[in-house]
């Protein structure tokens, strides 16, 4: 039968959370149990959980920033063994078959491909993410945290971490290249981390200069104040990479005079309006405004590696969930960006439902 654990739930849309007893499926021969020690909050929780990216699935469990160690195996099982340190990100099931899964790109597999949570499997049921003190995932979707890196700071490299390092690497952040990541938020100061230390040459740009010597520590050579119109028009055609990670509707305009000719301005931010833009500002200098999702589990084990080899990690703030209340006023720091830079639960404290 089926088993029980801990978890934090969402019975409807804009309801608080309420502290259940889960159930999670009996091992498959290729799954892992997981002992969940943290679950990062992602900004994608709540769009999720507030009905903002459309109806989910109630109640809803959410997180796909976990870490944690194995608990058990199944029987056919090789690639983890009870004790390991793993994570589990945005997916936790693909075809495995089509184009797009043997080329590594598990999150465009044509099935389509199953989310953490708030997505339906292919058993028919639905997914509940990490907001517990358990879960279980197939062996493919795990994946191994070096010994370098705490799980708490781990935990949001699942989401966070893949969400910036796969479009900086796509295109070609690195030594000699200037990039510009917008927003120093749960995403971009991850951003900021990982181009400088692929050895790009970093500017940190947010409305003020409130996070400058914040950003500065994280590796970023400059800053700019984007409300200072001065200091964008100084900044003109200087950048072969954007990085937006904010979801707000910018002037994207604006922010392709930054780029040189042949720039690249990608977004993982995913505001709630669509962009303008006038074609002239693309065409004008052969650039590319573009977008970027996660990354497949290859890239994301590659991410994880690069951030150990490279003593990169997020910067948290732990939330208690003995009392339910606190991960909602979480959501709510999270949604005001008062936060510095990741709410990361620590699983241990939610209480029995």
């Amino acid at each position: 039968m089926p088993t029980t654990t801990p978890a934090l739930s969402l019975p409807s849309a804009g309801a608080p959370f309420e502290a259940i007893a889960l159930e999670r499926r009996d091992l498959r021969d290729d799954d892992i149990l997981i002992d969940i020690a943290y679950a990062g909050i992602c900004h994608s929780d709540i769009h999720t959980g507030r009905d903002e990216w459309g109806p989910a699935h109630y109640p809803l469990t959410p997180g796909h920033e976990i870490a944690g160690t194995v608990a058990a195996v199944g029987s056919a099982v090789t690639r983890h063994k009870v004790g390991d340190r793993v994570g589990v990100g945005c997916l936790v099931d693909s075809c495995g078959g089509c184009e797009p899964c043997k080329d590594g790109q598990e999150m465009f597999c044509t099935k389509p491909s199953v989310g953490t949570y708030n997505s339906q499997g292919y058993d028919g049921e639905w997914t509940a993410g990490g907001y517990a003190r358990q879960v279980v995932v197939s062996e493919r979707f795990a994946l191994s945290i070096p010994d370098e890196l705490g799980l708490d700071v781990a935990a949001p490299l699942l989401c966070a971490g893949i969400t910036t390092y796969s479009p900086l690497k796509r295109w070609g952040a690195g030594p000699g290249k200037q990039v510009a990541v917008v927003g120093v938020g749960g995403l971009g100061h991850m951003g900021v981390k990982i181009a400088a230390a692929m050895g790009a040459d970093v500017t940190s740009m947010s409305r003020s200069d409130a996070k400058a010597q914040e950003a500065a520590e994280m590796g970023a050579s400059h800053h700019i104040a984007t409300s200072d119109a001065a200091a964008m028009k100084a900044a003109r055609r200087s950048f072969d990479l954007i990085l937006n990670t904010v979801s707000a509707d910018l002037p994207m305009d604006d922010y392709l005079r930054l780029l040189k000719p042949n720039g690249v301005l990608c977004n993982v931010g995913l505001p709630m309006q669509p962009y303008s833009v006038f074609p002239f500002g693309l065409i004008g200098g052969n650039k590319v405004l573009t977008g970027s999702q996660i990354g497949g589990i290859a890239e994301t084990q590659e991410m994880l590696d690069f951030c150990a080899r490279h003593g990169l990690a997020a910067t948290i703030e732990l939330v208690d969930a003995s009392d339910p209340a606190d991960v909602d006023a979480a959501w709510d720091r999270v949604t005001a960006g008062d936060v510095r830079y990741r709410c990361v639960i620590d699983t241990a404290t939610i209480p029995e439902g």
